[in-house]
């Protein structure tokens, strides 16, 4: 396997500066959920939601993404006091105690508005900013970083038949016309990330075609996050549940770093930690 060029980003955080590229990053991802796909809930209540945000800020974890909405396939909306009810005190909570970078994972804008004042630092929004038509004024008047991401469809209806024409350069054109809208919006392009959405509104193969192909998304010039976690594709072929997908996200980031990737979206920080050093290690040979 080839290695791809990784490039350098510098993104400004509220606490000062995030830099991208010289190493992968790991995202610890927090569900305050009862129904995500791979947790079902197990960090829904206060107490063990911020036991969780300590654990993986322990095990390394560079950022840490905490969501109030599972966007599992065939989801319904969350209610927007109930989302605000579930990350607000969290986010509070976590940042009282430390300085790691926070992203809140919402598509709604007044959820990452106040998220950002209780101290989150990044909008992760799965829609790409285009469920909520106030997202890209909140992104604006921050300043704060945005993750873009594709889907095709909404959570609820993504998996029925997802189908491509040219799966490549139809989701390379989406992540462009987003980044576009934002900065005509008044959003800093240099604080864009972008994301190819596995398993959102994706087959199997489409999510092994994306991944084999990840280099392609260096045209864009922005960093790339990837979210392959434990996600029902990686079941599909091992045959393994959620919680044993392990191995098969390994195998995944692994290429990821080959291909450049900036930003791993993982549930188990220190695994895949050492994924990403040796990675890099492997990156910088020679």
């Amino acid at each position: 396997m080839s290695i791809s060029e990784r490039k350098d980003y510098i993104l400004r955080l509220k606490s000062g500066c995030l830099s991208l590229g010289r190493r992968t990053l790991v995202m610890g991802i927090l569900n305050v959920t009862p129904d995500s796909f791979s947790e079902a809930g197990k960090f829904f209540s206060f107490d063990s939601a911020v036991e969780q945000a300590s654990a993986l800020i322990s095990a390394g974890a560079d950022i840490l993404d905490i969501g109030g909405e599972s966007t599992r396939p065939f989801s319904d909306p969350v209610p927007l006091e109930s989302e605000l009810e579930r990350v607000l005190p969290v986010i509070e909570a976590v940042r009282a105690v430390g300085n790691v970078p926070i992203s809140i994972d919402t598509t709604k804008a007044e959820v990452a508005k106040r998220a950002i004042e209780a101290g989150a630092d990044i909008i992760n929004d799965v829609s790409a900013m285009r469920f909520d038509e106030n997202m890209v004024k909140v992104a604006s008047d921050s300043g704060a970083p945005v993750i873009l991401m594709h889907m095709q469809g909404n959570p609820k209806n993504m998996q029925q038949e997802p189908r491509y024409a040219s799966l490549l350069s139809e989701i390379v054109a989406f992540l462009e016309d987003r980044i576009q809208f934002a900065v005509q919006n008044g959003v800093d392009r240099s604080q864009i990330i972008v994301d190819p959405g596995i398993g959102f509104g994706k087959t199997v193969e489409h999510n092994l075609s994306l991944i084999r192909n990840l280099p392609a998304f260096g045209c864009l010039d922005r960093p790339v996050l990837l979210g392959a976690s434990r996600k029902r594709f990686i079941g599909s072929i091992l045959g393994r549940s959620p919680d044993d997908r392990e191995v098969g996200t390994a195998a995944v980031n692994a290429v990821a770093i080959a291909s450049g990737v900036h930003i791993l979206r993982v549930h188990d920080v220190g695994f895949h930690l050492q994924v990403a050093r040796m990675g890099d290690a492997i990156r910088s040979a020679g």
